[in-house]
């Protein structure tokens, strides 16, 4: 009987024999949905549960939102839980959703646009599935904003808390909030909170 990554206890590491490069990563990543991936500076893949429909609407919404939003704002582009960032510390992660400005978009190729692009989104959102370990979800929001994040969103539906991250500051957590206003990179933004409650 062979081993599935069903029967291990995830997240887990897998350890390339050899570096690979992004193009492979992103191959692997297809080649193995609907499990996540992520990469540290080591090169070491880390190999994340998918989530389940309820989470999975909860990204879903989120995206939707923001998307809707940019559309209309017309600053900036969002991406969703499939588009993973190399940042400068080495780690290529991949947010529940994200917004990046034109004019930091606009300096990459199509051909690098079709890649990982080597900056960090100036705002992250996360949204805590059932799997993700509360601890290491708040040390992903950390890596994002040492990376340049200007502005983060932990959106934890099981203890009905989000939590704000500002560069050079301690998150700011509010409990079961009603309406999320966006602020810096994404002023003008509101989010409507019952969906993640529900």
């Amino acid at each position: 009987m062979g081993l599935s990554l069903l029967d291990l206890p995830l997240p887990i590491k897998i350890v390339p024999a050899a570096p690979i490069s992004d193009s492979d990563f992103i191959a692997f990543a297809r080649a193995n949905e609907p499990y996540r991936f992520e990469r540290n500076p080591l090169g070491e893949i880390i190999v994340m549960a998918p989530v389940g429909r309820r989470g999975g609407r909860r990204e879903l919404s989120l995206a939707r939102e923001l998307e809707n939003w940019a559309e209309r704002d017309g600053r900036g582009e969002v991406d969703g839980a499939n588009t993973g960032w190399n940042l400068p510390d080495g780690w290529t992660l991949i947010p529940d959703a994200s917004w990046t400005s034109k004019g930091r978009l606009e300096r990459f190729s199509d051909e690098e646009q079709e890649k990982f692009l080597p900056i960090c989104p100036e705002f992250i959102a996360e949204v805590r599935s059932k799997s993700d370990a509360l601890s290491a979800v708040r040390e992903k929001m950390e890596r994002w904003m040492a990376n340049g994040a200007q502005l983060g969103w932990l959106i934890d539906p099981y203890s009905a808390t989000v939590s704000i991250y500002r560069p050079n500051q301690h998150p700011e957590t509010l409990q079961k909030p009603e309406l999320l206003e966006g602020e810096g990179p994404i002023r003008g933004f509101r989010l409507e909170m019952k969906p993640f409650w529900a």
